[in-house]
């Protein structure tokens, strides 16, 4: 499935166990010798909520949470029967998220609408090195040759955001993976290159930690609406046109931040490990 182009494998784990995942998501995430994929994403029983999700990146280094791929984990729970309610919960490593489901004609999940929670802007929630209760708003960041000026939000996983004049001419291979892994970041981080146009539309390409550019990122559109709001360069509410598909996103006055976007699911099979 994929949301926006943002594509992972999924495995339905109320049928199927899934030994060693790390292992499995970079073997199944191959474009060439796999299924192909930006990563894995097992959707699993939960305690607390409705479905629970785990999200490893193609390199095999788990995250957080995936904005993408929580909405297809909702389509996957309402299309194949494990929840019949078009308002749901998900339990994710950031926390338990609210979504609401939107159905075709033919009773499908074609688009879904999640809470993605509170932005978190202090240094030591994002993880960032420096002053812990310190919000990271507009500082510069040494890379290579540049030096940028960033603002840096967690959305239940890190987010480094940098405004470029234009972002199909941005070099993102050579300054994204630098970005990543720069000491400041002791998780790593994810990278937003964003170019504004206008007060409520943005462009964005994203630099996703542990597995290179993607063509969305659902926690990424997040932080860019928290970092253009903040800087007084977009309003709260806003298109983001990311280079897989369009996310409608909003920063409610009180706090959380919501994002609408499509998912898709292209295919299903059979899986015979090696």
């Amino acid at each position: 499935m994929h949301g926006a182009g943002n594509d992972y494998v999924y495995l339905d784990c109320f049928a199927e166990q899934a030994p060693e995942p790390s292992r499995l998501a970079v073997e199944l995430s191959d474009r060439h010798f796999g299924v192909g994929g930006d990563g894995l994403i097992l959707i699993l029983p939960s305690e607390h909520a409705d479905v629970r999700m785990r999200m490893f990146n193609s390199d095999g280094s788990e995250a957080e949470m995936c904005g993408n791929g929580v909405r297809c984990v909702a389509k996957y729970a309402y299309d194949h029967g494990l929840v019949d309610r078009l308002r749901i919960t998900v339990e994710t490593a950031a926390g338990i998220l609210p979504l609401e489901l939107y159905v075709n004609g033919r009773n499908r999940v074609e688009k879904v609408r999640v809470e993605m929670g509170r932005p978190r802007l202090r240094r030591r929630e994002i993880p960032m090195t420096g002053p812990p209760d310190q919000e990271a708003l507009e500082i510069e960041l040494r890379v290579l040759d540049r030096t940028f000026r960033t603002t840096c939000v967690s959305m239940g996983n890190p987010h480094c955001v940098i405004f470029v004049d234009r972002v199909d001419d941005f070099a993102l291979e050579r300054y994204g993976p630098a970005i990543e892994n720069h000491p400041d970041f002791p998780n790593r981080t994810n990278v937003e290159f964003v170019e504004v146009v206008s007060e409520r539309e943005v462009r964005q390409r994203t630099w996703e930690r542990g597995a290179g550019e993607t063509l969305a990122c659902g926690t990424g559109a997040a932080a860019v609406t928290v970092a253009g709001a903040l800087t007084g360069r977009t309003a709260r509410r806003l298109t983001n046109r990311l280079r897989g598909g369009v996310l409608e996103m909003e920063w409610a006055e009180d706090g959380p931040v919501f994002m609408t976007g499509p998912a898709v699911q292209v295919f299903e099979g059979e899986y015979d490990p090696r």
